[in-house]
């Protein structure tokens, strides 16, 4: 799902916008603006990953706000006027809206838009922020052995140290990397630091994980990896 906003100073314009969105699938429209400073002060803080913005505005020209978007924000101009097409180009818009567009058009450009994501690398986080009765502690991956749950608490168990944080170990496992492979209904292994493989145990740095019946072959195939 794309997160999207729209900033133009005609409010018909944004009804057809919003019109237009409501049809596409994988568009999820926040908010739109009328008043371009106020779209700014929103993209700050809610990371929006497309914004359709007009050009032609009385107070700030959309050429002028592209200077001021985040970096990663990808744009689709929209205007009433062609000869802005060449500049919008120039400034590594994504596409360009010529109004009145309908439909067919606005969901090309939202296509290229999901095209240019999907194409983007993942990033996956190399940390976490747990939640104990000492504040919050980071927890890298790369030094995390194995995680257990305890009741309502998760363990996380690094070589020399242990952190408990009240958690699921459901809630745990889509925090991390996918390094890290269920071996049992309470325990999630780092794969990238398992240095002997049993058939019911895993040797992690002088720990053992238990490895269920039930999580066995899926275990095995992603070692195999």
């Amino acid at each position: 799902m794309i997160s999207a906003i729209a900033i133009d100073d005609e409010s018909y314009a944004l009804e057809v916008i919003k019109s237009h969105a409501s049809k596409v699938p994988f568009l999820d429209l926040k908010a739109t603006f009328t008043n371009p400073i106020q779209g700014l002060e929103y993209l700050k803080d809610e990371g929006i990953q497309l914004v359709f913005l007009d050009i032609n505005m009385p107070d700030i020209s959309g050429i002028d706000m592209t200077a001021l978007l985040p970096k990663e924000t990808l744009v689709i101009f929209t205007t009433a006027y062609s000869d802005y097409a060449v500049k919008g180009f120039e400034l590594d818009a994504l596409d360009y809206l010529l109004k009145p567009f309908n439909l067919s058009r606005f969901l090309k450009a939202c296509q290229k838009a999901q095209e240019w994501i999907e194409l983007q690398p993942k990033n996956e986080p190399t940390f976490l922020f747990a939640k104990t009765s000492e504040g919050q502690i980071r927890v890298d991956f790369s030094d995390l052995l194995f995680c257990e749950a305890q009741g309502n608490y998760v363990t996380f168990q690094l070589e020399k140290e242990k952190i408990i944080s009240r958690m699921t170990l459901s809630e745990c496992e889509k925090l991390l990397p996918a390094s890290f492979i269920r071996t049992h209904r309470s325990f999630l292994a780092n794969k990238n630091l398992v240095k002997k493989a049993e058939k019911h145990q895993l040797h992690l740095n002088g720990f053992v994980v238990p490895v269920s019946s039930s999580y066995l072959d899926q275990v095995v195939a992603v070692l195999k990896t």
